[in-house]
């Protein structure tokens, strides 16, 4: 950046001086965004227990040492500014673990009370930092925008060379998530601070014209994802940022081209089989990204030379005020039009207002193709999900079926086969899996984060008046990628997503710390009492525990499989010991439980094998597998119909349209009938 970067200050609401951003601060944002980028290519898409539990322990450490940090060093008589916060989230992550007691799942219950806890520290590590390093909210706007880059672009490099990921058959981008919709919201995420970066008056015009290309290679990828849901959110966002931040000259400068060029390179990607069709050769795919990656590079580089011709230009000149009040306040009124031209359109569209309304509510509606048409149809397989999300609640109002819980009750709901984890949606999903009291506890975090964020981005009525500081600008930037997440997480499941949850609770605990706008940091503190000791302590303590905690699950199925590798070796002995110690590490699971079984079975313990599958059953009763697992023993191995009967009844009410059990049952239906003529 210039010198006159690194040195100009101002002072904002109050007189508390803030300060341009500055090398440093790319520095330290081009790291933190490194890190950021590094959890979503190992977390990828939650799923996979190793990779999440590696990210899970590592953010718990960081956010607890941030958390001590601020304890042992927070200014000297200062408000704990986001304590309340912080304590509703900690709320819910307490309700989310005690769940576990009454779950239907109580080992998902486990895992999802692992995630819920490292999300707490990340939060909290987040406000901490907030608290010591007030004035680097620059570099959390830069780590966003590095992180949604790094991400967004191994993205494109993997559609350009579809041979890194062969594997795939969809034409849609999802790497590397495995899921298009959550890189999508990756890109999406990154769009406001870079209107933030290409707006800024201040700054090398360098480093400024780079968010001209980086903007059109997010808005390309959002594109190429075919995702509905972050195209909604974008746009919202987008609004919400035009709307409160007074740069909307400078921003369209910026939004405009790269929205253009992002256009016409989406636009020649949906007309080629090559990239936009599902099922093609990898030799077809790879010659069409060939050509597609050198219009890509084309498109930025013409991107970045009329970046930097606009931003030199806006040196130059400067516009009246009355010619820059009159273009924003033009501009706005596009924004606010926007919704208005949809509603008009959906009103004259075929099936009209009502015929889109069933679109989008009736759970037996035509869904729409995976091609680029989707982006243009509002079909979707969610609302499906949100009624059995309803029917899941209705059976658990008060405090739902336990977290994760949703998944286990769904099979006794559900009107079709498929199987799915999550509602897709933040809010069914707590309202089936925590019932009215999560809701409760959600709520209340939700009004807490937001009288946080008022008061650091000075959008409290006492607020009104303020001028539009840089920091001021920054920190509203900060708070649109926090709402652009909130509203992506409403209409899908991306909150259980590390890669893209911790980025949004990294700016959103970064708020709710900051304080006031325009506080300034006080000193440090030069002595330690013993509160603050003790608090220190016991965050340490609560975060090494918790690090046992969410390890745990990992090393029962590494021991689980390792017993299956010794009996497949034919060691029955280290088999069983194996089990009992994957059992030992997880009391929750069934997994250890039906390889003991298994073990059992092998060494000609009947008896011991169906003890274990009894076990199992109550451990989990309302899991159908656990009742499949006992019937088809009985009927399978014990060749005893009449006493699989039942468990292959109870499993088939829990799961009705399970195909394997539908199957067993009926097997188990026409012995009982053979034997009694």
């Amino acid at each position: 950046m210039s010198a006159a970067a690194t040195t100009t200050s101002s002072y904002g609401p109050g007189g508390a001086p803030t300060r341009s951003p500055d090398r440093s601060d790319l520095a330290i944002g081009g790291l933190i965004g490194v890190g950021l980028a590094a959890i979503a290519f190992i977390a990828q898409g939650g799923l996979l227990l190793g990779r999440a539990t590696a990210v899970e322990i590592a953010v718990t450490i960081i956010g607890a040492t941030l958390t001590a940090a601020a304890i042992l060093k927070a200014p000297r008589q200062s408000h704990r500014w986001g304590s309340i916060t912080i304590a509703a989230l900690a709320a819910l992550t307490a309700l989310t673990v005690l769940s576990v007691i009454w779950s239907v799942a109580p080992e998902d219950s486990w895992l999802d009370a692992n995630r819920a806890i490292s999300y707490l520290f990340v939060f909290s590590g987040a406000a901490s930092l907030a608290r010591l390093a007030p004035s680097r909210w620059p570099s959390i706007l830069f780590a966003v925008a590095a992180a949604s880059l790094i991400v967004c672009t191994w993205a494109l490099i993997s559609k350009v060379f579809p041979s890194l990921a062969e594997t795939t058959i969809y034409a849609r981008l999802r790497e590397p998530f495995g899921y298009w919709n959550a890189i999508g919201l990756m890109a999406a995420l990154g769009v406001a601070p870079l209107l933030w970066l290409g707006s800024r008056r201040e700054g090398s015009d360098l480093l400024r014209a780079a968010a001209w290309p980086a903007a059109g290679l997010l808005l390309l990828v959002v594109a190429l994802a075919y995702s509905r849901g972050s195209a909604l959110a974008l746009i919202i966002g987008g609004g919400l940022w035009f709307a409160v931040v007074p740069l909307r000259l400078r921003a369209l400068a910026l939004l405009l081209p790269a929205a253009l060029v992002a256009g016409l390179l989406s636009a020649y990607a949906f007309s080629q089989d090559g990239l936009s069709a599902d099922k093609i050769a990898l030799d077809q795919r790879a010659t069409s990204g060939h050509l597609f990656g050198l219009f890509i590079v084309i498109g930025l580089g013409a991107l970045y030379a009329g970046g930097l011709w606009i931003c030199r230009a806006q040196r130059r000149s400067q516009m009246s005020e009355q010619t820059r009040r009159g273009i924003a306040v033009a501009a706005l009124c596009v924004v606010c039009l926007v919704p208005v031209v949809a509603v008009v359109g959906i009103a004259t569209s075929s099936g009209g207002i009502s015929g889109t309304w069933r679109d989008l509510t009736d759970p037996n509606a035509k869904l729409p193709s995976n091609d680029p048409g989707r982006l243009t149809t509002l079909g979707s397989v969610r609302s499906r999900y949100w009624r059995d999300a309803g029917l899941v609640f209705s059976s658990h109002e008060i405090l739902g079926a336990g977290a994760e819980g949703y998944a286990t009750v769904r099979k006794r709901v559900r009107d079709d086969t498929i199987n799915v984890r999550h509602a897709h949606g933040f809010f069914p999903q707590t309202l089936a899996d925590l019932g009215l009291v999560g809701i409760a506890v959600a709520l209340a975090l939700l009004a807490a984060w937001l009288a946080s964020a008022a008061r650091a981005t000075g959008l409290r009525r006492c607020d009104r008046g303020l001028e539009f500081s840089d920091e001021r600008v920054g920190l509203l930037t900060l708070a649109v990628v926090v709402v652009v997440f909130g509203i992506h997480s409403l209409v899908d499941w991306t909150w259980a997503i590390p890669g893209l949850a911790i980025t949004a609770l990294v700016c959103a605990g970064f708020l709710s710390g900051r304080g006031p706008l325009g506080e300034g940091r006080a000193s440090t503190a030069k002595t330690i009492s013993p509160k603050r000791l003790v608090a220190t302590t016991s965050i340490v303590v609560i975060a090494a525990a918790s690090c046992w905690a969410i390890w745990q699950p990992l090393r029962s199925v590494d021991a689980n499989n390792d017993a299956l590798a010794a009996l497949a070796a034919g060691s029955t002995a280290q088999a069983a010991q194996d089990a009992k110690s994957a059992h030992a590490l997880n009391p929750l699971s069934i997994a250890p439980l039906f390889t003991s079984a298994i073990i059992a079975d092998s060494m000609g313990q009947p008896q011991q094998a169906l003890a274990y599958y009894e076990e199992a059953v109550r451990l989990a009763p309302a899991n159908p597998l656990t009742w499949r697992e006992l019937g088809q023993y009985l009927l399978v191995s014990r060749n005893d119909p009449r006493s699989a009967y039942p468990s292959l009844r109870a499993a088939l009410y829990l799961d009705p349209r399970g195909a394997t059990t539908a199957s067993l049952f009926l097997t188990a239906e026409r012995a009982l009938n053979a034997s009694k003529r």
